[in-house]
């Protein structure tokens, strides 16, 4: 997720459990001109196998975006086909390709032809309920070399309302000879579970559902395997986490850049520990360029001491 999965949540993420992470979406023709925020969305995180999702709509620049990202420690490619934001579709990348097979087919076998490491795709399940063709996507795509496919089980015209259907989903795993994995309103063991008994799918993904809890990736694996489940961080050690996502994300970013960015998760972390902020404390927290008064103030609000206190 743009924005959002950078190395260090990336890192948060996989020293809680997770068992896969994704880098944050890069534009493939932005990375091949050396563009600074692409080249560093290629930053390794942790151990675990690295997952570069390159997003584009012109085979030639996405393959050499994966050359460029298997030269800077990628193990797995991703391909982009599914995301809705209208300044990517509308530059006829991302779920824009859904509309036309031959391209994604084009990209696919660019991609596949351009590296060493495995490639994968993430789709939607087509542009809109007159379109759903993520199985042919699908088929194509594995026609051409992708080895695992992803998917949301919404619409491009459904952005992100109304509900994920995760029984048609099952489509594409009947259709592919490959991993697929369901996407999509998944935010916990019930929700992972039903998703996977409805389409059929090997895994789960989770994308919103992490925001504020990245935890919560591993939570739902270890349960998913039989095992029990790590328990979220509380008191001094949840501190110390946002404390210490916040720093890292100064440092990779600059402050001026990595404030901006910083704030929306710490709005996320306030909501999943559901403090319910009120207005001064909020905008203390949100909108404070003083970064040791937001340090200490994660550290009263998270512990437990500002709830005590109200």
């Amino acid at each position: 997720m743009a924005g959002i999965t950078d190395r260090p949540f990336r890192e948060i993420a996989e020293r809680y459990g997770a068992g896969l992470v994704v880098s944050e979406m890069v534009a493939s023709s932005a990375l091949t001109t050396g563009h600074e925020g692409m080249v560093r969305k290629l930053t390794r995180a942790g151990t675990l196998p690295h997952m570069v999702q390159l997003a584009g709509c012109e085979p030639q620049w996405m393959a050499e975006g994966a050359r460029i990202a298997e030269g800077a420690g990628a193990d797995i490619i991703d391909i982009n086909f599914g995301c809705p934001a209208k300044r990517v579709t509308n530059g006829y990348a991302g779920s824009a390709l859904m509309r036309v097979p031959d391209q994604a087919l084009a990209i696919v076998e660019a991609v596949s032809g351009a590296t060493t490491r495995p490639v994968t795709v993430k789709m939607r399940l087509g542009w809109d309920d007159d379109s759903l063709n993520a199985a042919q996507i699908a088929r194509l795509a594995v026609s051409a070399g992708a080895q695992m496919i992803t998917v949301h089980g919404r619409t491009r015209q459904q952005f992100y309302k109304g509900t994920a259907r995760w029984a048609l989903v099952r489509r594409v795993v009947e259709a592919v000879d490959v991993p697929v994995v369901v996407n999509g309103d998944i935010v916990d063991i019930a929700t992972a579970r039903q998703a996977l008994s409805e389409s059929g799918a090997a895994a789960v993904m989770l994308g919103r559902g992490a925001q504020g809890q990245p935890w919560r990736v591993g939570q739902i694996g270890a349960l998913l395997d039989g095992g029990v489940a790590p328990e979220a961080p509380r008191g001094d050690e949840l501190v110390d986490l946002i404390q210490r996502h916040y720093e890292d994300m100064l440092v990779d970013y600059g402050t001026e850049v990595g404030l901006r960015g910083a704030r929306k998760h710490l709005d996320w972390y306030a909501e999943a520990a559901g403090l319910g902020l009120d207005k001064p404390t909020r905008k203390a927290l949100l909108d404070n360029d003083d970064t040791k008064a937001v340090l200490a103030l994660i550290g009263t609000l998270f512990s437990g001491e500002w709830r005590a206190a109200a």
